[in-house]
């Protein structure tokens, strides 16, 4: 990585960048009851001793990746032998020895972990917009979400309030209550009146009352002026029914049902990894600056709509009025911190013999650092009721770089003084020597282990990258319909459920790329609940609560219940089935579609991610359909031609005439967007460069990943 030009100032050995050290002595520090000579003794320390060790990681990858290489080079001509290639794995240290059943022991894990399923939501911690709002998003306006979206087969005309869509809207979600809290004695839409007698729910059916089937899903109420809330509970998630007789919807129903609330995004992961572009100290502190906000509690941001300005900051939590006394409802989502894998490193810290700090240790010290913050609360909305910190670490290859990650935040928890633990671990099962070997990953972390969670896109870019000299690679496509994903999905699951991950760590499935398809959505992504997952990943607050109704439609725990009776549903032989053409062959025109579609999906998320710094955004594709993109989709794009190209089912020419003319077209759809640099007629800009060199470069980037590329390339647009 290039070093850029910067101020610094020596700290216990550490070359740091001037204002990333201001920011930590002046901002982070004060408040944690740890001081300035503690923290940098115990960081430079923890660097030099781990930076050798990371480093040797990174190695063994690469001696890994060159000895499987060599492997599929040798056996070329032959027929694949399953068998051969698995005993190969096992010899060379890729695929270990299984032990014997375990549970996780891990503690202090906080209910939204632990025992309430529900969305997921994944934003970039630099963006305090986007960070705000997904803290926001544990309650969201179900009507608004179907009424501004697809969800009911089609979006809203015109600017004003389309009354017969409203009451689409209105009948929809009172079939969902039926559903989800069913009446004795009538349904939702015969309700006419609700009231509260002394703490008690009273409904009025006309002449008659009604009574909820199961009583214990009332759970408290709360009047402001001539506006009661209703709070209700079902498979561990709340509904809070707005009743204004007065209000804008409510004076038009039956029971004056205003606004339905549900709890939608019970947590949400703030990402300082695939979805920022943090290339530098300047990055850094962005990103540790929001996370800091969001730790005390007084990140705040102004944000104008129009000709109105407003100040958006954190919900409070709320309180009801319970049977048995007042009932405080969390706010906000709980939050996690993705860090950044063991890969790359950043010239925001220097070591004492001037190389680059690896990332991942800086991210650990400092972020683990700044949720103490949160730690020492002892009033008002805190993040972890249970006292932890919720680290998702991406990335890593087998359970000797999950030991690793357990390793660097043992060490952390010493310098910081926090008790053992403290910091829980979120282990992204998105590499394939992670998958081959989930259960001894979860054994390597028994004790921390919080999360384990599917990544399709980054899997499939190692699934190609790993499997390289195997022959060219089905197109993208149809890599959801192959048996190792299938078997992927489904391991992850049940392994997760055998290591005991049920009622005390989420079992997740990942995105929903298309924030503008909810109908899709809703079709579609019940089958995450279905699969026993208790967390999903979704694009938006509003996704969010639509997908909060999945978790009504499905039991999650009851279903975790029956997989766990059911045994294994895939092997570890489909999980290393290599999706290889074997032999088929594609027409032009199939060609040319397929290098077309990556080339401008490449194109279309690295032209902002090197010119503007956005790291993750809804970008059109090929189609002019907006997908949520990261580095994840770029790294699957750039892996599937690097494929080709190696394998000679392309040539270079066709893949360069494919990028000039996806150039114009992602120029084109950027049109309107200020500040905007074109990539054609020139194509000598470094977005245009980035988006070669992940395609002709793509089969020497280390594992497939796209970070070293955009690293660099943004460091040269940013320093010159």
């Amino acid at each position: 990585m290039m070093t850029t030009t910067t101020p610094r100032i020596d700290k216990s050995g550490l070359q740091v960048s001037a204002d990333l050290a201001r920011f930590i002595d002046e901002q982070a520090l004060p408040g944690t009851s740890v001081d300035a000579a503690t923290f940098w003794n115990g960081f430079s320390a923890l660097v030099h001793d781990l930076a050798p060790r990371n480093a040797d990681l990174l190695a063994r990858r690469e001696a890994i990746q060159t000895e499987i290489d060599d492997w599929h080079l040798r056996h070329r001509d032959r027929p694949f032998d399953a068998d051969a290639y698995r005993a190969f794995l096992s010899e060379i240290g890729y695929l270990v020895p299984e032990g014997e059943d375990f549970a996780i022991d891990t503690t202090n894990v906080d209910p939204e972990i632990a025992l309430v399923p529900g969305p997921q939501l994944v934003v970039p911690i630099t963006n305090a917009r986007y960070a705000l709002n997904a803290a926001n998003a544990r309650w969201g306006n179900l009507y608004d979400a179907l009424y501004g979206t697809d969800a009911l087969g089609d979006l809203p005309t015109g600017q004003e309030y389309d009354t017969s869509r409203g009451q689409r809207v209105i009948d929809w979600a009172k079939g969902f209550l039926d559903q989800a809290v069913p009446l004795s004695g009538g349904a939702w839409r015969d309700v006419t009146e609700v009231t509260i007698d002394g703490n008690d729910l009273v409904l009025k059916v006309g002449d008659d009352t009604a009574s909820l089937s199961d009583g214990a899903a009332y759970e408290g109420w709360v009047r402001d002026g001539g506006t009661l809330r209703v709070l209700l509970r079902h498979n561990g998630l709340g509904i809070v029914l707005v009743i204004a007789p007065d209000g804008t919807i409510g004076k038009d129903d039956a029971m004056g049902l205003d606004a339905v609330y549900l709890e939608s995004a019970v947590s949400a992961i703030m990402d300082c990894e695939d979805s920022v572009a943090c290339v530098d100290a300047e990055d850094k502190i962005v990103a540790y600056g929001n996370w800091l906000g969001l730790m005390r509690g007084d990140l705040s941001v102004e944000v104008s709509k129009g000709d109105h300005t407003f100040t958006r900051a954190l919900n409070p939590d709320m309180e009801f009025n319970g049977p048995d006394g007042l009932v405080t409802v969390k706010g906000r989502a709980l939050m996690l911190i993705r860090n950044v894998g063991h890969l790359m490193t950043n010239p925001a810290i220097l070591m004492r013999d001037g190389s680059e700090i690896p990332e991942g240790l800086m991210d650990a010290a400092i972020t683990t650092l700044i949720a103490m913050h949160d730690l020492s609360k002892t009033s008002g909305p805190r993040n972890s009721v249970r006292g932890s910190v919720y680290v998702v670490k991406p990335k890593m290859h087998g359970p000797e770089e999950v030991a690793f990650a357990d390793e660097i935040f043992t060490r952390v928890e010493t310098m910081l003084g926090l008790p053992a633990n403290t910091v829980k671990l979120g282990i992204m099962d998105e590499e394939r020597r992670t998958s081959a070997n989930l259960k001894e990953c979860i054994r390597a972390a028994k004790s921390r282990v919080a999360f384990i969670n599917t990544g399709f896109l980054d899997r499939t870019g190692d699934e190609i990258h790993t499997s390289m000299e195997a022959g060219p690679m089905l197109p993208k496509g149809e890599m959801k319909s192959t048996p190792w994903i299938n078997a992927y999905e489904d391991r992850n699951v049940d392994i997760g459920l055998a290591c005991g991950l049920q009622g005390r760590a989420q079992i997740g499935k990942g995105m929903w790329a298309m924030p503008d398809r909810m109908a899709d959505m809703l079709a579609q992504k019940i089958e995450h609940p279905r699969a026993g997952a208790n967390c999903a990943w979704v694009p938006s607050p509003t996704a969010a609560t639509l997908h909060a109704t999945h978790y009504h439609a499905i039991d999650v725990l009851a279903r975790q219940e029956e997989l766990k009776e059911g045994g294994p549903r895939a092997s570890l032989g489909d999980l290393l089935t290599i999706p290889v053409m074997d032999g088929r062959n594609l027409s032009e025109d199939q060609i040319a579609a397929e290098i077309e579609n990556n080339a401008q999906g490449i194109l279309g998320y690295v032209v902002r991610w090197i010119d503007a710094g956005v790291g993750c955004s809804k970008v059109p594709d090929i189609n002019d359909v907006g997908l949520m993109e990261d580095r994840a989709t770029c790294r699957i794009s750039s892996q599937a031609l690097a494929n080709w190209l190696h394998h000679g089912v392309i040539s270079r020419d066709q893949v360069e005439s494919a990028m000039r003319k996806m150039a114009a077209k992602v120029d084109a759809q950027n049109a309107g967007t200020p500040g905007y640099t074109p990539m054609a007629p020139g194509f000598d800009g470094p977005a245009y460069k980035a988006a070669q060199d992940l395609v002709f470069e793509g089969r020497v980037q280390p594992s497939g990943y796209t970070e070293p590329v955009l690293h660099r390339r943004r460091l040269e647009l940013k320093h010159g």
